[in-house]
């Protein structure tokens, strides 16, 4: 750079932009954490296989985010080098939920009988839509994140603000998906949904991905449109190494290995912090509403029929928790770099919300034994539910929750947009490194609840 030459910084609102597609993306998370195990019950795979179904996101996540990462650092393409990914990523996502939305139809077209419980080629269909939805997700995360490093042109206060954005819209989605899923009657927006093979719960599920569909499609279109990017040339991208006799394949699994040798010891410090964080999120993010329905309304998944209500009334109370705790997470995205400021940095941010983390999850043994203690004074026939008293503490463990998961979903990969900028590396790469130490602990716990069905 010639002396006196200055940079003039990226406005927000292309950052805002950009962060926005997280929106779309947690939509449809969202739809498939609220509605989609119910779904493939009624297409007859067996409750063990759904489990099965759930490995693909981290097997996707942990093959997927790396590889596209590092193409995405290597893209010379005329309109950048994140914006095709992303847009690759928005219409695999287009695809997979309309074959995920209209699995039955296609099956029943296909020679599905609606007399027989098990609808093979429904289950084909969906299974396959599913793997590219999750492999699409993965595509676009990466890409967007990167694009966020990117335009933060190494200032790392603008790095930090950039991943608070893409919490805040997680959140958006979150709300957006959650309240969509809830809403019974939503397939009256869209009549030609409800057809022979597909009921009224298969219409809503089919309603609700249709407008994630154009929900993320405008956002992805509007977002690529307006955000410029700046191509990279063959020598900048390093292809020149390549065209030496290099195979990309083995140039992917070079710079792979080559990234985990170079690493500092604060990246490895932030992968396992990661990866324990991760370990403490899993069971609570897997098993929150069945914790509430088990546990503190005290029903059964397969009890009688009062049982089974009050399990239920339970599961619903806890996606009540599941929206409080995605407006928590929303404001506390917003106020991390203010109140990262007050207390000295994201580093000290990120040890308090670690320990509020470990608090809240210890609370919900806490309550677990209240409403125990309370069942058991009332005699162990009762099939009532419990106290407001009891609701309102599991409820504010929800609420409170969203403190730290707005730091997990944006201080980790702030700090390695961070040390990758400052050791010169790859933004696609480092953060696709990062996401192995998500995944894999999340592969871990999803394997347990496979061997846990198995078991049954």
């Amino acid at each position: 750079m010639e002396t006196g030459q200055t940079v003039t910084p990226i406005p927000l609102w292309n950052i805002v932009v950009i962060a926005a597609i997280a929106a779309g993306i947690q939509f449809g998370w969202a739809l498939q954490l609220s509605l989609l195990t119910p779904y493939v019950q009624t297409l007859g795979v067996p409750h063990v296989w759904a489990a099965f179904i759930w490995l693909c996101g981290p097997i996707s996540g942990l093959v997927v985010q790396p590889i596209v990462g590092y193409s995405s650092d290597r893209c010379t393409s005329r309109i950048g080098r994140r914006r095709p990914f992303i847009a690759a990523g928005a219409c695999f996502v287009a695809v997979a939920v309309f074959m995920i939305g209209f699995a039955k139809d296609i099956g029943h077209r296909s020679g599905d009988s609606l007399q027989n419980p098990t609808k093979p080629r429904a289950v084909a269909i969906f299974v396959t839509g599913f793997w590219i939805l999750d492999v699409a997700n993965n595509m676009l995360q990466g890409p967007c994140r990167a694009f966020l490093a990117d335009l933060s042109s190494n200032d790392h206060k603008r790095m930090r603000i950039a991943n608070a954005w893409f919490s805040f819209f997680m959140a958006v989605g979150n709300v957006l998906g959650y309240a969509a899923g809830s809403f019974s009657g939503l397939h009256k927006l869209l009549p030609f949904t409800q057809t022979t093979a597909c009921d009224v719960y298969c219409a809503n599920l089919k309603t609700c991905f249709i407008i994630d569909i154009v929900f993320l499609l405008s956002i992805t279109i509007t977002a690529i449109t307006t955000v410029k990017e700046t191509p990279i040339t063959r020598k900048e991208a390093g292809d020149e190494e390549d065209n030496e006799g290099r195979s990309s394949g083995r140039a992917f699994f070079a710079e792979l290995v080559m990234a985990f040798k170079t690493l500092k010891k604060p990246m490895w410090f932030l992968l396992l912090v990661t990866c324990l964080n991760w370990m403490a999120w899993f069971p609570f993010l897997l098993y929150d509403t069945d914790w509430m329905g088990a546990e503190v309304y005290g029903g059964k998944v397969k009890g009688s029929a009062s049982q089974q209500k009050l399990y239920d009334e339970g599961v619903r109370a806890g996606a009540l928790g599941l929206m409080i705790n995605s407006i928590v997470l929303a404001f506390a995205s917003l106020g991390l770099e203010p109140v990262s400021r007050l207390i000295g940095g994201v580093k000290n941010m990120w040890g308090v919300v670690n320990l509020i983390l470990a608090a809240c999850l210890a609370a919900t043994v806490w309550v677990t034994k209240v409403a125990e203690a309370w069942r058991g004074e009332h005699g162990p026939q009762i099939l009532t539910p419990p106290p407001t008293s009891i609701k309102t503490s599991a409820l504010a463990l929800f609420g409170l929750l969203g403190i730290p998961l707005a730091v997990t979903f944006s201080i980790p990969f702030a700090l390695a947009s961070i040390y990758c900028s400052e050791e010169g590396g790859g933004q696609g790469l480092s953060l696709g490194v990062l996401n192995l130490s998500i995944v894999i602990p999340q592969g871990v716990e999803l394997g347990n609840v496979t061997d846990d069905y198995i078991s049954d």
